[in-house]
């Protein structure tokens, strides 16, 4: 096994991201699907994303990153933190 800290892929991101949606929403969710134009989450809920991202892959979300359009689905969020891991944030 790898260590899940430093070294996350792609599909390690999303699994864990989409984990915790379904844990919250009690839905399954495909990574491209929209969260908020679902109904199944309010906007509300895009905090407690922030929070879920920033805690678990030890990333800072601030100014632009904080769009909605970044939390909107499983697979923004991924790219999202992706680009904040590499270092590539707010360039």
């Amino acid at each position: 096994m790898t260590d899940s800290t430093t070294e996350l892929t792609v599909a390690a991101i999303e699994q864990r991201i989409g984990k915790f949606l379904e844990t919250k929403t009690k839905m399954t969710w495909e990574p491209e699907a929209d969260l908020f134009a679902s109904g199944a989450v309010s906007s509300l809920f895009a905090m407690e994303l922030v929070v879920f991202v920033e805690s678990t892959f030890g990333v800072e979300v601030g100014g632009s990153d904080l769009a909605m359009d970044n939390f909107r689905t499983v697979r923004s969020m991924t790219s999202l933190v992706t680009r904040l891991r590499s270092g590539d944030g707010g360039a």
